[in-house]
């Protein structure tokens, strides 16, 4: 009877992991598809990984640090969408997939 329970132990920790993998992708996924009002400009961003490459090459050149664009005050993220729009993929070297 113990090697049973044992066995079901076992098989129980093995399968939650799994359960719960495709909610944590899907999660990921949400994060990489979230879009942005460019209220100034009047249009949409999509933020995935250029988007990203682009944030990142924003901070670097106005000296910022890091911060996750979500969490940046809306004249913030408006600064950034200002900077975006003088500065394409092609002028950033940014390799589009």
């Amino acid at each position: 009877m113990t090697r049973f329970w044992n066995a079901a132990l076992l098989c129980a920790a093995l399968t939650v992991p799994i359960a719960f993998a495709p909610t944590a992708l899907l999660a990921d996924d949400q994060k990489a598809e979230r879009k942005y009002q460019d209220k100034q400009n009047k249009d949409e961003h999509q933020w995935n990984k250029q988007e990203d490459k682009a944030y990142r090459k924003y901070l670097k050149e106005s000296h910022h640090r890091y911060n996750e664009f979500s969490t940046l005050k809306e004249d913030d993220q408006q600064a950034y969408w200002n900077w975006r729009h003088q500065h394409s993929d092609a002028v950033l070297k940014i390799e589009i997939k």
